[in-house]
């Protein structure tokens, strides 16, 4: 008898079994474990959308998943008109002609659909190769093949400072170039050389790169200090190509490495010598970047990151070598998070400067005169963050913004905005109690707005942005066929933490076949990067990031935003501050307990944690450092000692210099207050964080004596394992929080899953 596959059994399972007769953690669990992503494919119709701008015309078009099926539709806002863009069966029909097919099994899938401005003809791409089809006639055309964009690696690399190419001027009469470690400028017309700079040398030379003013007669450009780089060495032990190991090697600076410096200097053509530089104002430096000359060519301006990230400011240097000026000079006792929250715009050639700071506790919006420096007023106020800024009309004087904290309700939920320069006229623009995200049209007229929770489904309108008012509804998600299968809604938490006055909040995900008469294992997905906060705010059918099929196996799986994260208060976030271990966990400890006295479903007695990356760290941390709350911790990529991980994330949260703060997080240092039980995973070719993270925590555990589970990934990077992985993940919460066997995964059944599903999808 032929076996069925396992998604199908995973199915009839899910769907037909008594929920009274199954047991946690058995193989029916498992088997909706298994089945219960794909189960909740596609049974959201009419739900979130992704609208896309035809051209400049204001039109749009957007596909969504229907009871009949995917439907494309145009909408043209000026005539509050929504109407089918093409009968999809029929283009079927015809590509499936062109492509020399008389029947397809599979329906053909399209992507990248792009309309012309009149609607009369668009492109797509079908089979790698793209495809034009004319309307009425459905006339389809094949064009070139078509190639993914491959996907941007995380870039650890510094700027190369010493390679570059000539840079001409704007009005195309000189070039400018680097030549034995000099600046040098070339007349085009008679081919007479200029040297600029005298003062470069093997250890302090100018940089290719180079910025011409625009009336091309000044030059910006930096003299360099270089260091030596950082290096992280690599053995991929099982190269796909290869019987023998191969042995690689990347750029990574850490906490504490000397950094290069970066001089910026003026120079004019004419007067041939430097008019102007600021060494002695941008000593330490972590970076000098953002450099931008006037549109007159009167001055330059540039943003200088002090080392510690204590001191950010905003420099101008003028032609006329005046003493430099500092417009904008942002402090902090903690940390400026110039990674997350830094925003800039200037206004009539920076006659203005729009800025960005928490200098009042909250992140909000401030207008300076560009000229002297001095705040003319701030834009934004209240116990409320803005998120980031969408558009600045220097015509209208208006700003419109992302916030959130603004409206009752959870503080993390997004709305939009618009308000004046002077501070007066804000207007919210997505009323509703949802996560709102939106998508203007090129000319700002009109914006497709996309609201939900967690605990709501979406539901899509067009408004006007001058206003908010609605246009029209586009979609409103219908979720009874996700209902029909037993998926339970998320429920979210809010709780008080550790100060008794601060809310914190949280999700709790519940098992399919739930009952509230039984007592479930909790265990927290944690990621407390106090770059962002992690608890999802907008709905969804499954929940990826948290592996939500865990639940089936009979867990209760809860996701907080503790203290020392992001998008709150600047008191909130500076929780975090030389002090990356506390990652929230006296708030998260209470959130539990409180949530555990509200749902007495939820077994606190012996929790889990798992998460990758900083929850990586995090996880580890908790059964160090609160062994009395967490029992179990699975810890994937961990970047568990600050000192060993990227530089600008550790610096911006850790400080520095590096001080004995780094000690008291570190997993490392800390590796012998282990308690309970921990899995450590790791990809050999992890160039995100450094792999000799996790096996110096394996080192230490050895040394104290700790009982502990590795499992190595070779050729993986910054992942997770795949199937393989997260099953790894699964068993091991089975067996030490549960208790249980779990099924062997030495069988040929589940080796059959593996030749279909590689381990690194």
């Amino acid at each position: 008898m032929k076996r069925l596959p396992l998604i199908i059994i995973a199915i009839l399972i899910f769907t037909a079994a008594p929920t009274t007769l199954i047991a946690q953690g058995t193989q029916a669990d498992y088997n909706r474990y298994e089945g219960f992503e794909e189960l909740t494919r596609d049974k959201v119709t009419h739900g979130e959308i992704a609208p896309s701008w035809i051209g400049k015309t204001g039109n749009f078009w957007y596909n969504v998943l229907t009871e009949e099926g995917m439907k494309y539709y145009i909408v043209i806002p000026d005539k509050r008109q929504k109407k089918e863009a093409f009968d999809f069966p029929k283009l079927t029909t015809y590509l499936l002609a062109a492509q020399g097919k008389k029947n397809s099994i599979d329906k053909p899938s399209v992507s990248n659909i792009r309309f012309s401005d009149d609607l009369r003809t668009f492109t797509f791409v079908c089979d790698n190769y793209e495809w034009s089809c004319k309307l009425p006639s459905y006339r389809i055309v094949k064009g070139d093949p078509y190639t993914e964009k491959p996907r941007p690696g995380w870039p650890m690399n510094t700027f190369n400072d010493s390679i570059g190419k000539p840079v001409d001027s704007p009005d195309g009469k000189w070039t400018a170039f680097i030549k034995d470690y000099n600046l040098f400028v070339r007349e085009k017309e008679s081919d007479k050389i200029i040297q600029m700079s005298s003062d470069g040398g093997l250890g302090l030379y100018y940089s290719p790169f180079i910025i011409w003013s625009p009336d091309s007669k000044k030059i910006m450009s930096c003299l360099i200090r270089p260091v030596e780089k950082h290096m992280i060495n690599y053995i991929e032990s099982s190269p796909k190509d290869q019987k023998q190991p191969k042995y690689s090697s990347i750029e990574y600076a850490k906490p504490g490495d000397a950094l290069m410096q970066l001089y910026p200097r003026l120079f004019d053509i004419e007067k041939k010598k430097i008019i102007n530089q600021c060494d002695e104002l941008i000593d330490n430096q972590f970076s000098v970047e953002y450099f931008k000359w006037s549109k007159d060519s009167r001055s330059l301006t540039f943003e200088y990151n002090k080392r510690g990230h204590q001191l950010y400011q905003v420099i101008k240097l003028d032609i006329d070598g005046s003493e430099p000026k500092i417009l904008i000079n942002e402090t902090s006792q903690t940390f400026i998070d110039y990674s997350g929250k830094r925003f800039r715009y200037d206004i009539n050639d920076g006659k203005e400067i729009i800025w960005a700071s928490e200098r009042d506790g909250w992140n909000h919006l401030y207008l300076y005169d560009g000229q002297t420096g001095k705040v003319n007023n701030q834009i934004t106020k209240g116990e409320w963050v803005v998120r980031d800024v969408i558009d600045v009309d220097e015509n209208e004087r208006t700003v419109l913004f992302t916030a959130s904290g603004k409206e009752p309700g959870d503080p993390y939920l997004i709305h939009y905005y618009r308000i004046n320069f002077d501070g007066s006229g804000l207007i919210l623009l997505t009323p509703g109690d949802g996560n709102h995200i939106a998508s203007f049209s090129p000319d700002k007229k009109y914006f497709v707005d996309a609201w939900s929770r967690v605990d709501m489904p979406p539901v899509t309108v067009l408004r006007e942005t001058k206003t908010g008012e609605q246009v029209m509804e586009l979609e409103k998600a219908d979720i009874s066929q996700l209902l029909a299968t037993g998926w339970k809604m998320p429920e979210v938490f809010v709780s008080k933490g550790r100060d008794n006055k601060t809310d914190i909040w949280g999700m709790i995900l519940k098992p399919s076949n739930f009952d509230p008469a039984k007592k479930y294992p909790v265990i927290e997905y944690i990621y407390a990067g106090p770059h962002g906060n992690n608890v999802p705010k907008s709905f969804s059918a499954y929940y990826d990031r948290c592996r939500q099929s865990l639940t089936e196996l009979g867990f209760i799986v809860v996701i907080i935003d503790g203290m020392g994260t992001s998008n709150r208060s600047k008191a909130f976030h500076d929780v975090c501050w030389k002090n990356i271990k506390d990652a929230g966990f006296p708030d998260r400890i209470i959130w539990m307990q409180n949530a555990a006295k509200q749902f007495p479903y939820m077994d606190i007695s012996n929790v889990g944690i798992y998460g990758k990356s900083a929850g990586g760290q995090n996880s580890t941390g908790a059964v160090l450092f609160h062994p009395e709350f967490y029992k179990v911790a699975v810890s994937v990529c961990g970047c568990h000692d600050n000192r060993m991980d990227k530089i600008w994330w550790n610096e911006q949260w850790m400080g520095w210099p590096v001080g004995p703060e780094y000690g008291e997080s570190s997993n490392v240092d800390n590796a012998y207050r282990l308690q309970g039980d921990l899995f450590l995973i790791v990809g050999e070719m992890d160039d995100n964080v450094d792999p000799a993270s996790t096996y110096q925590v394996v080192d230490a555990l050895i040394k104290a004596n700790k009982t502990f589970d590795l499992l190595t990934l070779p050729g993986l990077r910054h992942e997770w394992g795949g199937r393989y992985g997260e099953r790894r993940i699964v068993d091991y919460f089975v067996e030490k929080i549960m208790k249980k066997d779990p099924p062997p995964m030495n069988t040929i059944q589940w080796d059959e899953q593996l030749v279909n599903h590689s381990i690194a999808n």
